[in-house]
């Protein structure tokens, strides 16, 4: 195993969108919305564990390259049974914040779990995926 070798390429702009949801009951996602659950504001709670993953991306994913994140957002769109969970990450850099964008989701639908667990033991965390990501010698890739 090795880091990969990252010393020639450019540093270029680069963007990676990562998506996933969780899936709760309904009158839990209404709870949430009137910031009502027992141990506070989950959807905050949830963005912040979000952007500190991945701040925090290469200390947990072994051999991911530490690199600068530029900016780092995460976003949540409720619907009737899940919660859409989506995270953008953009810097410059010789490598790309896929990881980075992929850890924030995590996180954060990790985090809505944590909090919402005395409500819902039937959640399930699914669909966590790479939507999008710019820059680099691969281009831009952009799920189908």
């Amino acid at each position: 195993m090795k880091m990969i070798d990252v010393s020639a390429k450019k540093v270029t702009e680069r963007e990676a969108v990562a998506e996933g949801e969780i899936h709760l009951k309904p009158e839990v996602i209404g709870l949430i919305r009137e910031r009502k659950i027992p141990k506070g504001d989950v959807l905050e709670a949830a963005k912040i564990a979000g952007i500190f993953a991945a701040k925090k991306t290469p200390e947990i994913i072994p051999l991911c390259h530490p690199i600068p994140i530029e900016s780092a957002g995460v976003v949540f769109h409720l619907e009737k049974e899940k919660i859409r969970i989506v995270s953008t990450i953009k810097g410059s850099a010789k490598t790309g914040f896929e990881m980075e964008a992929l850890s924030a989701v995590t996180a954060a639908a990790l985090t809505i779990y944590d909090m919402c667990k005395p409500l819902d033991k039937d959640m399930i965390i699914s669909g966590i995926k790479l939507l999008k990501k710019t820059g680099g010698k691969s281009g831009t890739y952009i799920r189908k």
